[in-house]
């Protein structure tokens, strides 16, 4: 095996590479290769670490004092962190690894200002994230300055908070080594943190936070930062809060960081922008999509620049058992409000927590308040039965530890350190934000037990198809478990966004054969987690701002509005190319076998445009007279012109409300000041969807909806009452418009026959 070096950059660094940079630098180094902003930076690797404990022989003396040690008996843990700590910092740096960081320090820029943080190989994975474990110092500038931070980092693995998490997650000390990232320093105007789904129940809302100054002030907790909710399915700002922010930390001088009181007409005033929290939620997105995963995400703005500084995986996400109990509304009196940062309910005994001195006088099930919490207290935090801040938001340390281990948690509060007194008995409910004075029944026990019937519910069986929309391979099987009567959406953007590099890249770099395996692959899971049902899977529609922070995006055009520019079937039919790498995978499909796959053509406004795109397909060699082909009515002129499109032979056609609400209102949805006259019942767009649907009807093609409109069940009522034979809702609404479907059925024909 060939010897791995003290030094990797980010660019030679993938996320396999977790055994030697660590799980912050391999997902530094995943972020540079997908094309998200990350500022350049190299990773002192773990063998380096290893080299300098082994050779220095203080690897084995640390070790045997860590062996057996009882974490929970914290002054014995302080005391062993402290000597275990002094030893690795009284230690030498090896020469061999000083002139190496020396060397890639100076080979970054002269005296340039870096972040020197922690990245142990047993850090930020999908079961455990270890947030906040290991130590980061920021501005730090200078050789010597530079190898003190590193080495005061390879010393913080062996902190008292580090070795009690290990060992409540069953590692081995003597197995975990740390990576070191020294990244350039952004000198954030502001930061924070996002979560690209719903940290709790994993909806599709991205929830971001952030203060003004470095983003270390939202990830600590000393202030509560600001709260924007972005729904992804709509692409609006659906939920703000605008905090009141006191402090923020900037760079001190040449070493360390300083707070500072925000001057006080920033206070109150909004960190972001609309058009900034719809970037940032792109970018966790994109980074979502790549890793599989939903993802926590570090980001920071400088002069209208976003930079990605960290991504790690969001291990918080509860099952559909963890399902917690509420309050009886009408006990309990409430004391104190908050963000409801980690749900549950838990009642017990107030401890006022200063300090990690303050850590001995908990017992369990009591409920830790505290200002704010840090890393330090997490032996404590695992104790208690729920935790309350003053400050701290969805993001913060203590919301995200809280999360972890499953403890309630209310943060933000602003006065809980004051309102409560040591020993209070107080109710904390972790979903809604609030704290009840005393003990408070739960709904649960409040309610008397009432019978079920030992029988099963039968099926619900619906003239009209309820089908599901896919995005992700890896949504499929969930999808599936939803009884869906097929996929009406399989969006492949999303599946391409994930490579982080775009189809030109793949053609310009002699590399299709990799782009048509990944893709196929993907479509693959969709199609054989519904066998024998149909699969509309959507050509390409990316706009130009999605593609531009990809590899390969560096030419894309700068689009005043890329949601009216060049996508959809309208670029497939000028990037030729790009098209037939698409219609080579569907070929290999329908090879295999999957006659279940039908192509949906997107953004189409006129019958020319399908006839084009069907001709191609046949000129590639596809039977385009056994295939099912259809098109997406997103533009006004493609519900108008709809018998020209049965006349040049689609098979089917669906409606993409999204678009076309915007498009007839001409409401840009992500635009904040007309947002709220975005009305998806609008009367125009009602009628140009009766028209298409009655001429559908006519013409034997049948006739779907895909967008958001299709999973509400309102919207499905008047649909289907209209004479729809298809509905595509999301996953999570499938149940709802099945029953919506079912209901609707019966009643019209309860009508038809009292009439």
């Amino acid at each position: 095996m060939t010897k791995v070096p003290n030094i990797l950059w980010l660019a030679e660094i993938q996320k396999e590479d977790i055994p030697s940079v660590g799980g912050k630098g391999a997902s530094l180094g995943e972020m540079t290769s997908v094309g998200l902003p990350v500022p350049n930076a190299f990773v002192v690797t773990a063998q380096a670490f290893r080299r300098y404990i082994e050779n220095a022989e203080i690897d084995k003396e640390i070790f045997s004092r860590l062996s057996g040690l009882d974490v929970e008996n914290s002054d014995l843990l302080e005391k062993t962190a402290t000597e275990v700590k002094g030893i690795v910092m009284k230690t030498p740096v090896p020469d061999e690894i000083r002139e190496d960081i020396i060397r890639s320090y100076v080979q970054m820029g002269d005296d340039v200002v870096v972040a020197v943080r922690s990245s142990a190989t047993a850090e930020d994975l999908p079961d455990a994230s270890f947030a906040g474990q290991q130590d980061t110092y920021l501005n730090i500038k200078g050789v010597d300055a530079l190898i003190e931070a590193v080495q005061m980092c390879w010393a913080s693995l062996y902190g008292a908070r580090a070795i009690y998490y290990r060992a409540k997650q069953g590692f081995d000390d003597s197995i975990v080594d740390i990576a070191v990232v020294v990244q350039e320093l952004v000198r954030s105007e502001k930061a924070g943190v996002l979560f690209s789904s719903h940290p709790v129940t994993g909806e599709p809302t991205s929830i971001i936070e952030g203060s003004w100054g470095l983003g270390e002030a939202v990830v600590s907790g000393s202030v509560s930062p600001d709260n924007y909710v972005f729904d992804q399915r709509s692409g609006r700002v659906v939920d703000r809060y605008i905090a009141t922010k006191k402090i923020e930390i900037l760079p001190d001088g040449e070493h360390g960081t300083k707070e500072v009181p925000v001057s006080p007409e920033r206070q109150n005033a909004p960190v972001l922008s609309d058009a900034e929290i719809a970037a940032l939620a792109k970018f966790g997105k994109v980074s979502e999509l790549h890793y599989g995963v939903p993802q926590d995400v570090e980001w920071s703005i400088v002069g209208g620049t976003i930079y990605i500084l960290q991504s790690r995986p969001i291990t918080t996400i509860a099952g559909n058992a963890g399902v917690a109990k509420g309050i009886e509304t009408s006990s309990g009196n409430i004391i104190l409000e908050g963000q409801g940062a980690s749900p549950g309910v838990a009642t017990g005994r107030v401890v006022i927590v200063s300090s990690v001195k303050d850590l001995g006088r908990i017992n369990d099930g009591d409920i830790m308040v505290a200002k704010m919490t840090n890393p330090d207290m997490v032996p404590g935090m695992r104790k208690v039965s729920a935790i309350i801040t003053d400050e701290g938001g969805m993001t913060c340390h203590a919301a995200i530890v809280s999360r972890e281990l499953g403890t309630p948690a209310v943060v933000g509060t602003k006065e809980a350190t004051r309102v409560l007194k040591e020993g209070d008995i107080v109710t904390v409910d972790g979903e809604k934000g609030l704290v009840y004075e005393g003990a408070v029944k739960t709904a649960e026990e409040a309610a008397p037990a009432v019978a079920m019937p030992a029988y099963a519910a039968a099926p619900i069986i619906t003239a009209t198809s309820i089908k599901v929309n896919v995005s992700l391979a890896e949504a499929a099987a969930r999808a599936a478990a939803t009884g869906a009567d097929g996929v009406g959406l399989l969006r492949i953007e999303h599946m391409i966004l994930g490579l982080g590099k775009t189809p030109g890249w793949y053609i310009r770099n002699n590399k299709e054969e990799e782009f048509i395996t990944e893709l196929y692959d993907g479509i693959k899971v969709v199609l054989d987690a519904f066998p024998g049902k149909p699969v509309w899977v959507r050509t390409l529609d990316a706009p130009t701002d999605e593609f531009r922070n990809m590899q390969g995006g560096e030419d894309e055009p700068e689009e005043h509005n890329p949601m009216l520019g060049w996508r959809g079937i309208r670029r497939d039919l000028q990037q030729t190319e790009q098209f037939r790498l698409q219609v080579e995978v569907f070929k290999r499909l329908w090879a295999q076998g999957y006659s279940n796959m039908g192509l949906m053509f997107p953004l189409v406004g006129h019958p020319d445009e399908f006839i084009r795109a069907k001709q191609m397909l046949a000129d590639w060699g596809v039977d385009v007279n056994n295939t099912t082909l259809g098109i997406m009515i997103e533009i006004p002129s493609s519900a108008l012109m709809i018998d020209e499109f049965i006349a040049a032979g689609i098979n089917f056609a669906s409606f993409g409300t999204n678009d076309l609400i915007q498009y007839t209102l001409a409401i840009d949805r992500n635009n904040q000041n007309v947002a709220d006259m975005y009305f998806p019942k609008h009367p125009a767009v009602l009628k140009l969807i009766e028209y298409a649907i009655g001429r559908c009807r006519e013409g034997g093609v049948e006739c779907s909806i895909c967008g958001q409109a299709g999973s509400d069940p309102e919207m499905v009522e008047w649909l289907i009452k209209t004479g729809i034979t298809s509905v595509s809702a999301n996953i999570d609404a499938v149940p709802k418009i099945r029953e919506t479907a079912a209901r609707t059925e019966q009643r019209m024909i309860l009508d038809m026959a009292r009439r």
